[in-house]
């Protein structure tokens, strides 16, 4: 009924779907206001001081700063430790003229992961590096190695294990029950599938995932940069999500899905519930969407939409802007922001996007 509805009203040839206009270019726009649009004005202002700098570079200088300054506790070192109590970056950045991309996941030791993202794309003919030896390249090329953990992150691990017995957390299908205890766990087996047509029955606990809640979806930093001159670029950066088990990668440092950019035609950052989203590539369907014509409002309905119908309650954000600079949004779960500026916009202004 939810997608009928939708539909119906996208039918309508009225204001409700027409984009929110270019504010005229350069231009910057990125996933969540508040705290995040320290890298809005970073890249904006790296782009009208300089006309040397491309829209690559405004990308990186953006979400580096959002780095630095640890953007709401969810990019950059300090935050988002996992079961280990460990903190680990995923990043990608993408260039939309040559489609072109560098990313690294699960970084380890290094706080500077768009940067080292950035050195891939640009010194390496791969596109993805992880773990361990992204970090050993990443110092191979000059970057610092150091403890990501802070204070405040060791405290948020340790509470979480000693006072809240590691609720809530991503483990399901293993014992003791994840739901009241703490690891190490060992798998059950058959692990019941999402159907429910395989399951042991001799547990007095759920085997699949149960309707409490989990870990908060984090506030990944996605960003879309555009040039005076039209080229453009994307870009994300996060400490990923908060408990995971160890090893996780989201959708941050995936093409398509954590950010996506074409500068024939436009370009999308994402937010949410990231294991749910990489399923999807919502970036890379935006994109698509304003080729066949919808507008960056539409584009994003549309994706945060398909979401909706296979898991009704996923924590979405999609941000889209095509290649003049209109923009539209559109969330689900929570109240999604995002961030915008160009042109001879005097400061950085936050929108709220639709909600489904």
């Amino acid at each position: 009924m939810r997608h009928l509805v939708w539909v119906a009203l996208l039918l309508q040839a009225g204001h409700d779907v027409i984009a929110q206009q270019s504010p005229g270019l350069p231009m910057v726009i990125n996933t969540w206001g508040g705290p995040f649009t320290v890298a809005t004005d970073a890249a904006y202002e790296a782009l009208v001081s300089d006309s040397r700098t491309s829209a690559l570079d405004a990308v990186e200088i953006g979400c580096k700063a959002c780095e630095r300054h640890q953007c709401d506790g969810t990019v950059g070192y300090g935050g988002s430790p996992d079961e280990n109590c460990e903190t680990t970056l995923d990043a990608m950045i993408m260039d939309g003229g040559t489609m072109n991309s560098g990313a690294v996941a699960g970084l380890r030791r290094v706080r500077d992961a768009i940067s080292v993202a950035r050195h891939v794309l640009d010194y390496t003919a791969h596109s993805l590096l992880a773990g361990d030896l992204a970090t050993q390249f990443a110092v191979e090329n000059g970057f610092a190695e150091g403890d990501l953990t802070t204070p405040e992150s060791a405290l948020l691990c340790s509470q979480w294990k000693t006072r809240a017995s590691c609720q809530p957390n991503y483990r399901i299908n293993v014992e003791p029950n994840p739901s009241i205890h703490c690891g190490p766990y060992t798998p059950l087996s058959p692990p019941q599938s999402d159907s429910g047509t395989t399951a042991r029955r001799d547990t007095n606990y759920p085997l699949v995932a149960p309707a409490v809640p989990r870990p908060r979806s984090h506030d990944t930093i996605s960003m879309v940069a555009i040039h005076g001159s039209g080229s453009m670029a994307a870009g994300t950066s996060t400490n990923g999500a908060s408990h995971k088990v160890p090893g996780r990668v989201g959708d941050g440092p995936i093409v398509g899905s954590g950010s996506y950019v074409d500068s024939d035609i436009g370009g999308c950052g994402a937010t949410g519930d990231g294991d749910t989203m990489m399923r999807f590539l919502p970036c890379y369907q935006a994109v698509e969407n304003l080729r066949r014509g919808m507008t960056p409002r539409q584009a994003a309905e549309d994706v945060v939409d398909r979401m909706l119908r296979k898991y009704p309650a996923v924590s979405s954000g999609i941000v889209v802007v095509d290649a003049r600079g209109n923009h539209g949004g559109a969330g689900s779960g929570w109240t999604f922001t995002y961030a915008l500026r160009g042109g001879g916009m005097n400061a950085t202004q936050s929108t709220t996007a639709t909600g489904l």
